[in-house]
């Protein structure tokens, strides 16, 4: 559900390229994976133990199997299996069992019975000019026979609104407030009319869509997705190419998990039985209009006979005719039919606990329902946990046992409210905002060769650093590979846009911009993220992807044309799997907090660029406090460095410190919320109602609605909440420096002289 096709993940890494961080702490520089140099230290690690580790990853390494993961992408693609279907229940106790049987120390199944909407009917017919019935059914392919499955249902948006209207069309581009304005411009009234949205152009979630024609009191809409951004415009298309062929249909939700995601009838506590519900009229993210997702095939006949003023050169779309805003020309007759129910919802939880610090966790998850077969979204995360798993049960057979625990959830419902994710963390908050370490999240894993990873700033550096020792199915280094596909990226931006994209012209791109530090929300990181204040990561490696929700994504595409040799599946299990380990082994735990403060320093940089946000606002004094943080940040970074040079280290000393360091997240909460959005808890993370990032949320969504007081207020609160982390960073320095001095059994200086 997060942001996944291709077109959209292309060009918001090309457009938020400079909003990365720049790693101003001391770190090494590993060798690429074929040099036969000395192994210097990593983040986090002793030299010695360094060493260690980095043969643990290579041991690792090597245990992934890409026909393992085919076999069980076909497993898992074999059968539709939305939530809340029989053949849900399979994969789930499937998944139990495989756990179970790779030696994981715990396997647990947790259910949670939470609301779904499911059509019993969806219809639309043109009455005028002539009559006419799309199908709103997906072609089948003689090449791919899974096209014909029985199982297979036609197009639905899931929680549209019940209800029959008959209307005049129009067509309002991509659906965002500025296309409403364009269309009043023209002396076009939305007001009753059905309004044919495009999903992409550009890119926002379809259940902003949905609240934007709701606030602007269309009577229904009609996602479609035009060639021009997912089909024959892009390139070949399926079964022939990775595009989308003319049936294609991108189902999918239109809640407003924006505003409280999750269970939509409990909002803000876990949906175990038996709980508490409100009723849907109360429930916040659930729609009151009409929608149905149509085919660019479904779609034609009707947007070609819309009439009125011709719509402008950025709405023109792929079809073969010159599109226009509306009028009376065409009337539509559209009949939907949904039921809302409870349905449960089940979550797999498996285990491995930690030979030293049991208590602290690394949690990975993916969720494993689907719109269809899901190939890519989620199928190919899966297929990679499994395979995960399999590889960190035969090191446990071994002998093996992670420091930290690690913790794999197999999470339900993503498709409809990122049920199952939020549920568990709703559930158990208290307990994981204690001992979350970091919570790595992997959706779709493999639609092509490109990487592409959001992560809080403080986590950035080291992720960068251990790609180094990955190595890309091309031959090259990860980082190499990931440093290519960004320049080009880049690269393609800067010759499209004629635009002056740091870098973009001489393909030059630094270690700072590969991580994006910008982190939106449409997938299972939200809870973690934004409710619990855990550090996260979410990841997955890019490609021409056209078929994201429809019956296409599935085991012929990836076979065909996203990874047919599962070599980057085996890849992203790697990366997974080792991003996991260099955080549960670490003696002193991997967070930088000198790039996290450059990451914040952009924001307040970024918002800047708001209207009348610099007469209105004063950040002096939180861009000075910021400072102090960077400053604090960096003496830590140092005194780490110099702390882990020590031979012995004492136990409780690295216990206590390592407990400071991930109290440093959950200090960024606020207990209250954002202003109107109660459930997003982050002062520097929100999403959009888009999905796409929203940088100190507090402070922007009050200065774009021009109320300064609230954006002072919040302000203030982010100038406090950096002054609390500062002085937290401050302790754990004077605590590693006396700890030092006791190891030593001297009074001297912790750090050497000439290296302050």
């Amino acid at each position: 559900m997060y942001l996944k096709s291709a077109f959209y993940h292309i060009s918001r890494n090309l457009f938020v390229a400079g909003a990365g961080v720049i790693f101003c702490g001391i770190y090494f520089i590993l060798p690429s994976v074929s040099a036969e140099t000395e192994i210097v230290p990593i983040k986090g690690y002793s030299t010695e133990t360094g060493k260690l580790q980095l043969e643990l990853e290579r041991r690792f390494h090597d245990l992934p199997n890409p026909e393992e993961l085919r076999k069980s992408h076909r497993y898992f693609t074999a059968e539709p299996h939305p939530t809340g279907s029989k053949r849900t229940m399979e994969i789930v106790n499937h998944m139990a069992e495989i756990w179970k049987a790779n030696g994981l120390d715990e396997v647990v199944i947790r259910r949670y019975d939470a609301l779904i909407s499911e059509p019993v009917h969806v219809k639309v017919e043109m009455v005028s000019p002539y009559r006419y019935v799309p199908s709103l059914r997906e072609e089948a392919y003689q090449e791919d026979p899974d096209t014909a499955h029985p199982a297979i249902r036609g197009a639905w948006a899931a929680f549209s609104a019940s209800g029959k209207v008959t209307a005049p069309v129009i067509y309002a581009n991509g659906g965002n407030p500025a296309d409403y304005d364009e269309l009043r411009k023209n002396g076009i009234d939305p007001r009753g009319k059905i309004v044919i949205v495009r999903y992409s152009s550009p890119y926002s979630y379809r259940g902003f869509k949905a609240l934007t024609a709701e606030r602007e009191g269309a009577a229904a809409m009609i996602v479609y997705s035009d060639p021009a951004e997912d089909g024959y415009k892009k390139g070949e298309v399926f079964p022939e190419g990775p595009w989308g062929p003319d049936s294609h249909i991108q189902r999918g939700s239109i809640a407003y998990d924006f505003i409280v995601p999750g269970d939509p009838l409990t909002p803000g506590w876990s949906s175990v039985p038996g709980a508490k519900r409100i009723s849907i009229e109360e429930a916040a993210s659930i729609p009151k209009i009409i929608a149905v997702p149509m085919s660019h095939k479904d779609i034609q006949p009707i947007i070609e006979k819309i009439g009125g003023p011709k719509a402008p050169e950025s709405w023109q779309g792929g079809l073969p005719f010159e599109y226009r805003l509306g009028g009376s020309e065409v009337l539509l007759h559209i009949d939907v039919e949904m039921k809302e129910q409870i349905k449960p919802h089940f979550v797999v939880e498996g285990r491995i606990h930690g030979s030293e610090y049991p208590d602290e966790w690394v949690v990975m998850g993916n969720h494993h329902d689907a719109w269809g077969f899901g190939g890519v979204d989620a199928t190919s995360g899966t297929a990679a946990m499994l395979e995960m798993t399999r590889a960190f049960g035969q090191l446990k057979k071994d002998g093996w046992r992670p420091k930290r625990s690690l913790v794999f959830c197999s999470w339900d419902g993503e498709e409809f409210t990122l049920t199952g994710s939020t549920e568990w963390g709703e559930q158990f908050a208290k307990e994981l905002k204690k001992k979350v370490v970091t919570y790595i999240n992997v959706d779709p894993a493999v639609s092509g060769p490109n990487l592409r990873v959001d992560a809080v700033g403080s986590l950035a550096p080291m992720i960068v650093e251990l790609t180094k020792n990955i190595t890309d199915p091309n031959g090259d280094s990860l980082y190499t590979a990931w440093r290519r596909s960004k320049e080009n990226a880049q690269d393609t931006a800067w010759r499209s846009a004629k635009s002056s994209l740091p870098d973009a012209k001489n393909g030059g791109i630094s270690d700072s911009a590969l991580v994006n530090t910008r982190i939106g929300s449409g997938s299972d990181h939200t809870v973690f993220l934004n409710f619990l204040g855990r550090p996260v990561v979410d990841m997955s490696l890019d490609g021409a992807y056209g078929v994201y929700h429809s019956i296409y994504d599935n085991h012929y595409w990836m076979n065909k044309f996203g990874d047919p040799g599962f070599e980057y599946h085996r890849l992203m299990t790697q990366l997974w799997g080792t991003i996991a380990l260099r955080l549960a082994n670490s003696e002193i735990l991997p967070f930088d907090f000198d790039a996290y403060a450059v990451s914040i320093q952009k924001f307040l940089t970024e918002i800047k660029s708001i209207d009348s946000l610099p007469e209105q606002l004063d950040l002096v004094v939180l861009a000075e406090t910021l400072q102090e943080m960077q400053k604090a940040a960096q003496k830590l970074n140092r005194q780490v460095l110099h702390t882990l040079d020590q031979r012995q280290l004492d136990t409780s000393l690295i216990s206590s410190v390592n407990e400071k360091l991930m109290q440093v997240e959950l200090n960024w909460l606020n207990p209250d919320g954002i202003p109107g959005r109660p459930w997003f808890k982050h002062t520097l993370y929100a999403p959009r109602y888009t999905y796409a990032a929203m940088v100190l949320p507090g402070i922007t969504e009050a200065a774009e609605q021009g109320d300064w007081e609230t954006a002072r207020t919040q302000a203030d609160m982010v100038a406090q909440m950096i002054a609390k982390n500062t002085q937290l960073l401050q302790t754990i320095t004077i605590e590693l420096e006396k700890g030092v001095e006791l190891n030593s059994g001297n009074k001297a200086t912790s750090i050497p002289h000439g290296e302050k």
